[in-house]
């Protein structure tokens, strides 16, 4: 074991809360669900004041808020961070005036979504906005005067806002409620599609005394959703420096969306004449968060080199945009960058990137490609933000949710916590210690896993445990907090957890992501075996006779694949938004590159692909008790799967149950919700392990 290795355990340690011993409990579901979320860190462009957002559920009303608050760096402790948005309002991204004086925001406060400023020094919100349709994400112009937006609207409306609205209110008013399509999407991740997309528009930005109530469309010309869906946001287009041009990153809304990954970068203008220009035809697969040069001639941008693979590497990228001609600046680093912030003198990109089970925050030289760790060793940056002396942060770990830090620019200077972590909020709970760990797995080579003990450990003693398997299958359980699978909330009930990265996962280089690729049943299972029996050799506190394996989206599908193929070591299953019949999911699926890639093609032209790891076939095997869990609005997935699993499992007789969920989506996000999965989950582990 390297000394990296070593040392995690006590680091990790030494970042859990005290407590008192006699008061401490574990961490519960309703922690979970009723904990503060801090986001988006924005500082002013001095660097002395920082704003961020604050979310607080109301688990009565089954519903959330954010708030926006302020913190004076410069005056350090003098003074806690203060509320600057009133209560009663929900409000959401946060961005500063050019002088610092006001801070813009989106809230829904009038009945749509529009932007608001308000002073920095506190006072009452300023309506700016006033326009037909919902704002989805905004950008301001370089020199602060104009406001880029993105709104739903139908092509042909153009510039006029208020058409599509009016267009949906006449379709709402009519009797028949058939729609007709003539291409896929029909619907995606939990949406029907209703023929609008995410176009950017053009502005001045308005006033208190006269607020904005028209805008310019601009890319006209380029047919699809700016930002992307469905999650795409304002880093997919960017002002050029003089505010007369923009770049959109995007990809056709044509028949062939579902199976592309070709997003492009399109240079358009401000004003909305002329023709977009792509600048990244050469390139079929994606490209995307473009990010000007200071001076306008270079742009830099992230691109994939795979057409139809959407877990390709990220490489950062630098366009000349006299010649058209692109490098990559860091070619010799086997990771994928998650966006692009250049520094304040424009020599280094700022991003986060995954990394042996951590994601922290990077600089990479532009001129030689050379990467500095900046925010340290442990846990996941999920943002930052760059200005004047200051680098703010969010940070999270196995050990709390984000926390906001801020530094010095290269990291060095000490770290200081603005926001209080999960110990601080929860003082009498005792999180569950976590340690990685490594063994040899498929092709002997190493794979790395981490282990979290119950809240209550004790040496000596044994506890049952909880195997949990990550979806993605592109993904990781690394160093990182969850609000939805959380291995606290299984120490928290005296369970020990085991968690593994198998070939697939995320962070540890291209190839070993690649490996997972037509192989969703044989690599990452010889993994997942091989880590089971690591895990227990390695800690003689788990007890391999109580365990229940448990996964979600691929882990659904690899515990489907489990129960026919590997039920031996269980004493239960649980499976969420699961693969079960993979034939049927290449068909019925929105984003239809993933399954195609993943299968080797279309179920008609490679149909042993899809028979080749597929659950359904190894129905004869089922055994072991099984929970089921799938959302009527899952198009990721189509309930329909966990409808069939759950049929099989009581056609076969195996003692199982379906917990059936009408509004919810891929994932599980309703407080109340949340909490009625984890109780169910929870006593389903009850009935079979103990605890």
């Amino acid at each position: 074991m390297n000394l990296r290795h070593a040392v995690l355990p006590l680091l990790l340690a030494a970042a859990l809360p005290s407590f008192d011993a006699a008061a401490a409990r574990g961490f519960e579901v309703r922690d979970l669900a009723t904990l503060d979320r801090v986001s988006a860190p924005t500082l002013s462009p001095n660097g002395r004041q920082l704003v961020f957002a604050k979310r607080v559920v109301d688990f009565a009303a089954n519903k959330s808020s954010t708030s926006l608050w302020i913190e004076d760096l410069f005056a350090r402790d003098a003074a806690p961070p203060k509320r600057l948005t009133p209560e009663g309002w929900s409000v959401n991204s946060p961005s500063f005036s050019n002088d610092g004086s006001q801070v813009y925001f989106l809230s829904a406060k009038s009945g749509s979504m529009q932007l608001y400023a308000i002073p920095a020094r506190g006072g009452e919100p300023v309506r700016l906005t006033d326009f037909p349709s919902d704002i989805g994400s905004y950008k301001l112009s370089p020199d602060g005067k104009r406001l880029a937006f993105s709104a739903e609207a139908f092509v042909d409306c153009g510039s006029d806002l208020a058409c599509s609205p009016k267009r949906m209110e006449e379709r709402g008013r009519q009797k028949n409620t058939g729609v007709l399509f003539d291409h896929v999407f029909i619907r995606h991740w939990d949406a029907w599609n209703d023929g609008r997309l995410n176009r950017v528009f053009v502005t001045d930005l308005g006033s208190a005394k006269a607020m904005v109530k028209t805008a310019t469309l601009v890319g006209a010309d380029v047919i699809g959703d700016v930002p992307s869906r469905p999650f795409g946001d304002e880093s997919e287009y960017e002002w050029s420096p003089d505010g007369s041009q923009l770049v959109l990153s995007a990809r056709k809304a044509d028949r062939q969306e579902p199976w592309s990954t070709n997003f492009d970068l399109y240079l358009v203008t401000a004003d909305g004449s002329g023709n977009a220009k792509n600048l990244t035809v050469s390139n079929p697969a994606w490209d995307t968060t473009p990010v000007f040069s200071a001076d306008g001639k270079t742009l830099y941008y992230r691109a994939m080199k795979r057409p139809g693979f959407e877990a390709d590497r990220f490489a950062l990228m630098a366009m000349d945009l006299a010649s058209g001609k692109s490098r990559e600046i860091a070619s010799r680093w086997d990771a994928s960058a998650n966006g692009i912030t250049l520094s304040a003198d424009g020599k280094s990109i700022y991003t986060t990137a995954q990394e042996l089970g951590q994601d922290p925050l990077f600089a990479v030289s532009i001129a030689n490609g050379e990467v500095t760790n900046v925010s340290g060793p442990q846990g996941s940056v999920s943002s930052f933000v760059l200005a004047g002396p200051i680098l703010a942060f969010t940070r999270n770990s196995l050990q709390s949710g984000d926390q906001i830090f801020v530094t010095s620019p290269d990291g060095k200077a000490p770290q200081r916590a603005i926001t209080p972590s999960a110990g601080d909020m929860l003082p009498d709970v005792r999180f569950g210690e976590a340690q990685q760990f490594r063994f040899a797995g498929w092709n002997n080579e190493v794979v790395h896993g981490y282990v979290v003990k119950p809240w209550n450990y004790e040496e000596g003693r044994k506890y049952p445990v909880a195997f949990l398997i990550h979806g993605g299958p592109q993904g990781s359980f690394g160093n990182g907090w969850s609000y939805r699978w959380n291995p606290q909330t299984y120490a928290g009930q005296g369970y020990a957890v085991v968690m593994i990265d198998f070939h697939g996962s995320t962070g540890y280089g291209q190839k070993f992501t690649d490996a997972i690729s037509q192989h969703w049943g044989d690599r990452p299972l010889e993994d997942l075996q091989k880590g089971w029996a690591a895990a227990q050799q390695q800690f003689a506190f788990l007890d391999g006779d109580k365990a229940c394996a448990l996964g979600a989206s691929y882990g659904g599908f690899m515990v489907n694949w489990i129960a026919g193929n590997w039920n031996q070591p269980w004493k239960c299953l649980v499976s969420h938004d699961g693969v079960f019949e993979n034939q049927a999911m290449g068909y019925a699926t929105e984003e239809l590159w993933f399954s195609e890639w993943e299968n080797g093609g279309t179920p008609f032209q490679n149909p042993q692909g899809y028979q080749k790891f597929n659950p359904a076939n190894h129905v004869d095997n089922f055994r072991v008790p099984m929970l089921v869990v799938h959302g009527q609005q899952d198009f990721r997935i189509p309930v329909e799967q966990g409808i069939a699993l759950f049929t099989a499992l009581q056609r076969k007789g195996v003692e199982s149950k379906f917990l059936y969920f009408p509004d919810e989506n891929h994932w599980v996000l309703k407080p109340q919700n949340s909490v009625q999965w984890h109780d169910t989950v929870n006593g389903w582990l009850r009935q079979y392990i103990g605890q």
